[in-house]
């Protein structure tokens, strides 16, 4: 069973979303992504201050076996980062929905949180 937390959001990309309040929106991989992967030795995160467009590359994150692009699941401006994972990139397959998160982002449109899936939708495509 998979650990698809419900208080999140998700891109059929595996990109997850939390809401922070104040139009601000945590950004990760999901847990299945990361797995897949296998184990990281590196991230790349965008800067502070970056403008991100919804679905387009921001990031990327390397394993053993493969690199994979990061999509931004919003669009808007990058507000933190989360700098540790530069010296601790396993801390994303240890811990994705916490520790492992990679960036904040200030959307500038958060009606396109409704094109992103509910964790129940996002937990469906995983079981196809």
């Amino acid at each position: 069973m998979s650990n698809v937390p419900a208080d999140l959001k998700f891109m059929k990309s595996h990109e997850w979303v939390r809401a922070e309040g104040d139009g601000r929106f945590t950004v990760g991989i999901s847990d299945d992504a990361q797995a897949a992967l296998g184990d990281l030795v590196y991230v790349e995160l965008p800067s502070e201050g970056d403008e991100l467009t919804q679905g387009a590359g921001c990031a990327v994150v390397e394993s053993v076996k493969a690199a994979s692009d990061v999509y931004a699941p919003l669009s808007g401006k990058v507000v933190a980062v989360n700098a540790a994972l530069a010296d601790a990139p396993e801390t994303i397959n240890g811990d994705a929905y916490g520790a492992g998160w990679m960036f904040v982002v200030e959307a500038s449109d958060a009606s396109q949180l409704g094109s992103l899936l509910s964790a129940a939708d996002y937990g469906a495509t995983l079981e196809d």
